[in-house]
C-alpha cells in the first residue's frame, strides 16, 4: 500500500503548497494539530462555497460543481488520503456498472463496509488510542451512502418488476433509483462538499432534489413558494459556535484524558490523586467531561446543517398547496432532546439521526428486525476499539429497562416530560447513559473497565435491579380506549 503513496501524492493539486504552509502556521500560533485546523477551517469553508453553489445552474453543472469542490475539500483536510475517496467511489461505481441488482445491494456494502473496515484496523495498528484525524472520518460517511445507494437501486428495481412482497423496499420507495446515476453525478453525491467531513449522509434521491431543483415543485409540477434560508441557516451556524465555545471553556476545565499525552499517559479521572476524592464529585466531573466532549460533535453537525441549508440541500420541499414542509433534511443532532430524553430510546433518537435512518431502513427493516444486527454493524462502523463494544453490549441492557418501564409504569403516570416521571426518566437516563458511554471516550479496554470500576459497576448493577424489581410487578392495564370498529 505504502509504494503507491508517491503516486497518490501527484493528485493532490487542487490545492497551493502556500495553503498548507498558512495552515500549519496558524495550528502552531494557537497550539492544535494541523489536521484538527484544517477540518475547522474546511467546516467554514462550506459556506461560502455554498453561496456559490447557490448561483450554479440546476443539473450537470451542479453535480460537476459538487464533485469538484468535495476533492478540494479532502485535499485541503487530508492530503494524499483523499485518494482512498476516489477510489471507493469509481470501485463502487463500477459495481453498479456490472452487478444485477440483486447481487448489488449485498456485494455493494460488503465492499465499502470491507475497505473502511481495513482503515480502522489500520489505523489502531499504527496509531493505537491516537485521536489524530485521518481519512476514515470522511470514510464514514460515504460507507453510508454507497451502502444505501446499493439498496436504492435494488429497491427500484424491485418496484418496477411490481413487486409487493418486499415490505422494506415499499417504505423506501421514495429513495429508490430505476436507473443508475453518471459517473458525475455519482461523484458529485459522494463528493458532495457540504456533507462530506461531518455528514449527514442521505440518500442520493435527496441529494437530487437540490441538484436540479425539484425540491421546490409540487406534485403537480409547478413551483411552490420558496422560504428564505437565513434563519434555517443562521440559527445553525450560531448553535455550532457556541457549541465549540462550550467545548473549548468546558473540554479546557474538565478534561477526561490526559492533555499533555492522551494517547499513553492514564486519564484524568483514573489517576491515583484524583480517585481519592469523593465518588459524586468523581462522577460529577466525569459527567460534564463528556457533555463537553458531545459538544464537538454538535459543533460539526450543526456547521454542516447550516452549510446545507444555505445552498437548500437542507430543506424538505413543499406540500401540495405549495407550502414549505421544514428544514429536517440536514438536521443530524437535536440538542435538548438529546441532552433531556426521559428514556434511552428517545436518546439514541436524537442523536446522530441520519445515522440512525440508514440503520433503520437498510439493516434493521432488511433484516426481519435484528437488533443484533444493527447494533452489530454499527459497532464495527465505528472502529474495534474494545470501548466500543462495551458500550454497545452495554446499551441493550438500559434499552430493556426502557421497554419494561413503559410497560410497568408508563399507563400509571403522565407521558408528559414534565411530570414527575417524566422528570424522574430524564435523569435516571442521563446518569445511566454517561456511566455506560465513557469506554466510548477510553476506547481502551483497560481503561474503559477502570473506569466502570471506579464508578462500582452502579450502572450496569441498578440495570439488573431495577429489571428485576418491575419483572415482579403486575403489568396495569391499558387507561387508552380502544375505538369501536365500524362496518
Amino acid at each position: 500500500v505504502y509504494s503507491f503513496e508517491g503516486l497518490a501524492e501527484k493528485t493532490v493539486i487542487l490545492v497551493p503548497e502556500i495553503v498548507h504552509t498558512q495552515v500549519a502556521v496558524a495550528a502552531e500560533s494557537i497550539g492544535m494539530p494541523i489536521e484538527t485546523v484544517a477540518y475547522v477551517f474546511g467546516m467554514f469553508a462550506c459556506y461560502p462555497l455554498a453561496i456559490i453553489m447557490s448561483a450554479v445552474p440546476y443539473g450537470m453543472p451542479r453535480h460537476i460543481f459538487s464533485f469538484f469542490l468535495g476533492a478540494f475539500l479532502l485535499q485541503f483536510t487530508l492530503g494524499v488520503q483523499w485518494i482512498h475517496h476516489l477510489i471507493t467511489c469509481l470501485v463502487a461505481y463500477g459495481m453498479i456498472l456490472v452487478l444485477p441488482r440483486r447481487s448489488l445491494k449485498t456485494a455493494l456494502p460488503l465492499f465499502v463496509m470491507t475497505y473502511m473496515t481495513l482503515g480502522h484496523l489500520h489505523r489502531q495498528y499504527i496509531n493505537y488510542l491516537g485521536w489524530d484525524l485521518d481519512f476514515t472520518g470522511t470514510q464514514m460517511v460515504l460507507t453510508q451512502k454507497l451502502y444505501m445507494i446499493g439498496y436504492n437501486l435494488y429497491d427500484g428495481e424491485v418496484l418496477a418488476k411490481g413487486n409487493t412482497q418486499d415490505r422494506a423496499a415499499k417504505k423506501c420507495s421514495k429513495y429508490a433509483l430505476k436507473e443508475a446515476p453518471g459517473l458525475l453525478e455519482f461523484l458529485g453525491y459522494g463528493f458532495c462538499f457540504s456533507s462530506l467531513l461531518a455528514g449527514p449522509a442521505y440518500e442520493y434521491a435527496t441529494y437530487l432534489r437540490a441538484i436540479d431543483g425539484s425540491v421546490f415543485l409540487k406534485p403537480d409540477g409547478t413551483r411552490g413558494n420558496i422560504p428564505s434560508n437565513v434563519m434555517p441557516t443562521l440559527k445553525a451556524f450560531l448553535t455550532s459556535l457556541v457549541c465549540m465555545a462550550i467545548h473549548v471553556v468546558l473540554g479546557g476545565m474538565f478534561p477526561l484524558l490526559d492533555t499533555t499525552d492522551p494517547q499513553h499517559n492514564t486519564p484524568v479521572f483514573l489517576t491515583q490523586t484524583f480517585l481519592e476524592y469523593s465518588w459524586p464529585y468523581r462522577y460529577f466531573y466525569m459527567w460534564v467531561g463528556l457533555f463537553a466532549t458531545r459538544e464537538k460533535y454538535y459543533f460539526a453537525w450543526k456547521n454542516a446543517e447550516g452549510a446545507q441549508n444555505l445552498w437548500y440541500a437542507g430543506f424538505d420541499g413543499v406540500d401540495d398547496k405549495g407550502e414549505p414542509l421544514g428544514w429536517t433534511t440536514a438536521n443530524n443532532v437535536d440538542i435538548l432532546g438529546m441532552e433531556l430524553a426521559p428514556s434511552v430510546q428517545m436518546m439514541t433518537r436524537d442523536w446522530n439521526k441520519k445515522t440512525s435512518d440508514w440503520l433503520t431502513r437498510y439493516v434493521y427493516m432488511r433484516t426481519g428486525g435484528s437488533l443484533l444486527a444493527v447494533y452489530s454493524l454499527s459497532a464495527f462502523w465505528h472502529g474495534f476499539y474494545p470501548g466500543y463494544y462495551l458500550f454497545f453490549l452495554s446499551v441493550p441492557i438500559a434499552t430493556f429497562c426502557d421497554r419494561l418501564a413503559k410497560k410497568k409504569l408508563g399507563p400509571l403516570f403522565s407521558e408528559s416530560r414534565f411530570s414527575l416521571y417524566g422528570l424522574a426518566g430524564t435523569l435516571g437516563t442521563s446518569i445511566t447513559v454517561n456511566y455506560m458511554i465513557i469506554p466510548f471516550i477510553m476506547l481502551a479496554g483497560g481503561w474503559s473497565w477502570d473506569a466502570w470500576k471506579a464508578n462500582y459497576f452502579f450502572g450496569h448493577i441498578g440495570c439488573v435491579v431495577f429489571y428485576s424489581v418491575l419483572s415482579m410487578l403486575p403489568t396495569p392495564k391499558s387507561t387508552k380506549k380502544v375505538k369501536p370498529k365500524t362496518s
